[in-house]
């Protein structure tokens, strides 16, 4: 993963499809503390995307129940939308879907994901499944990294698919390279340290 040095792109070139948004260690915000988000959309219409790191107690079943799999484990997406179910996933020849990054598809078939999860042939590691997503409304994302609240990245794919999410963001930061390395050790909350 590379880090997107502020200064030397314009917010258009920072903001688009595919980055990640690392939220920076003191983020107050408790949808989006220690989060890191995959960037799906971002226009004039504003930006969409989904944390990756924050697990539900939830399972598939719960919101579909003819699925049975008790080791889907649903994700919150964000604080957009609760009622909505999202499927992030690399299996666009079985699942289909739109890419929004390097390997990386949003949407699919959830008949064919079904059969997948019958057929014991799901790569878990493969499909994250997510409840809500994070909105911004039009420059407000923008704002929120004037103000310092998020770090961009490149897309790795291994840290949406294969890194656990109570790692994921400590993981996120180290990527970022050594001179970001002391930012995945400090405490949530400064005055604890």
């Amino acid at each position: 993963m590379k880090f997107l040095d502020l200064h030397k792109l314009s917010d258009k070139k920072l903001l688009k499809a595919g980055r990640i948004l690392i939220a920076e260690p003191f983020l107050k915000d408790s949808s989006f503390a220690r989060s890191v988000v995959l960037l799906c959309e971002h226009g004039s219409e504003g930006a969409l995307g989904f944390i990756l790191n924050k697990p539900t107690e939830m399972t598939i079943g719960d919101l579909l129940p003819e699925l049975y799999a008790p080791t889907t484990i649903i994700n919150k997406g964000g604080p957009v939308q609760l009622d909505t179910l999202h499927m992030l996933h690399g299996l666009p020849k079985e699942l289909g879907g739109s890419e929004v990054a390097n390997g990386v598809y949003w949407g699919g078939s959830y008949e064919v994901l079904q059969s997948l999860i019958t057929d014991t042939t799901l790569k878990n590691n493969l499909v994250k499944l997510l409840v809500g997503y994070a909105g911004w409304s039009p420059g407000q994302l923008e704002d929120e990294l004037k103000e310092g609240s998020w770090l961009i990245s490149d897309i790795n794919d291994d840290i949406i698919f294969e890194t656990d999410p109570n790692e994921m963001w400590r993981k996120a930061i180290l990527s970022l390279g050594k001179e970001y390395a002391y930012l995945a050790n400090m405490p949530t909350d400064p005055q604890l340290n």
